[in-house]
């Protein structure tokens, strides 16, 4: 059996899906079926809609906060700094072998 490669589905088909599951006319099975996706893909977008609804009307917007990347690509090097000088250290002491 061969893996099939990751889809990404444009938002337009996610929200065809997810009305059609709203509407009830048919199981979440057939939805699947005739969409060719997952019935818990399908449920997971129908509860996607449900939930950020609210914000197409005005509603209170459910956005996260903005990330500032700068800080977090200083942790990324921090942090990749950090792992380099433990694995040197405890190579240097023998408690790392030198294959992974």
């Amino acid at each position: 059996m061969s893996k099939r490669t990751r889809r990404n589905h444009s938002s337009i088909f996610k929200a065809k899906v997810a009305l059609d599951a709203i509407r009830a006319e048919k199981t979440l099975a057939e939805l699947a079926k005739l969409h060719d996706v997952h019935p818990n893909q399908v449920n997971d977008w129908k509860n996607q809609l449900l939930e950020r609804a609210a914000s197409v009307f005005g509603g209170e917007s459910a956005s996260p906060a903005p990330v500032d990347l700068k800080e977090l690509h200083a942790k990324i090097g921090q942090l990749a700094l950090e792992n380099d000088f433990l694995a040197g250290a405890l190579t240097k002491a023998g408690m790392l072998s030198a294959k992974r």
